[in-house]
């Protein structure tokens, strides 16, 4: 009974056991000399439960942000209902870098990884996206539809590599170099947003004559007009997926 207990409590969660077993193995090589099957040794699971968990090694960091965005998501944020847009969301970055801090070594080695490795550095940037995208709605922050909303959503996950940069190699307890760093990031980023309202505010006319071109052009082709939208939803030829699934 009890070796019964014993393989069936080593059988639990075998997605977790992989992404823990991963993050081991970063913070001791280099994440291009893992394999699958060294992380399957670490975790105690079999090839068979890696291949039905996780289609790749890369895909195991996803694995890692969705576990980092739950762990902050479950948080109350009752107590940030009285500071501004800009304090909760300093709040919340935060607090995910205190959910971060058990893999902190193994990130150190991800982050130089990405470093050489542009393809994944590319992958990544998804799931920075996507997290980002759950932080800004924890702090209650809106983020609009369109093109404006896809930069503003890419220079908050951009700033954020910038910030884990600082905190990796941030030796103090308090963190100070690394809230600095994130205050400097947050200030930028107001200006940032402020100059893309400017330019989406700007720029809006001239999305609604092209578009009324476009569909002059249609008609004359016999084709039906395309669905009208609205003259701010900064849609038209954005060209731009915010929210396609990871690799």
């Amino acid at each position: 009974m009890a070796s019964k207990a014993k393989s069936e409590a080593k059988s639990a969660d075998p997605r977790g056991k992989i992404v823990d077993a991963l993050m081991a193995l970063a913070a001791q090589r280099r994440f291009e000399d893992i394999t699958i099957r060294d992380i399957c040794r670490e975790a105690g699971v079999s090839l068979a439960d890696f291949r039905d968990s996780y289609p790749s090694k890369g895909a195991v960091l996803a694995g890692l942000s969705r576990r980092i965005d739950r762990a902050v998501l479950s948080e109350e944020v009752d107590d940030l209902a009285d500071e501004s847009p800009r304090e909760r969301l300093f709040d919340i970055l935060m607090r995910r870098l205190e959910a971060m801090a058990p893999y902190r070594d193994g990130l150190r080695e991800i982050g130089a990884w990405l470093r050489r490795d542009p393809a994944g550095a590319l992958s990544m940037n998804q799931f920075v996206l996507n997290s980002m995208r759950f932080m800004l709605e924890a702090a209650g922050v809106e983020l609009e539809d369109g093109t404006a909303g896809a930069i503003k959503l890419q220079g908050l996950a951009l700033a954020w590599a910038r910030i884990v940069g600082v905190w990796l190699d941030d030796d103090d307890p308090g963190l100070s170099k690394t809230m600095a760093e994130l205050d400097r990031e947050l200030t930028r980023g107001e200006r940032a947003v402020a100059g893309v309202d400017r330019l989406n505010t700007f720029a809006a006319p001239f999305r609604a004559l092209a578009e009324a071109a476009f569909d002059a052009g249609r008609r004359l082709r016999g084709e039906p007009p395309r669905r009208a939208k609205r003259p701010d939803d900064g849609e038209f030829e954005s060209g731009l997926d915010t929210d396609a699934p990871a690799p």
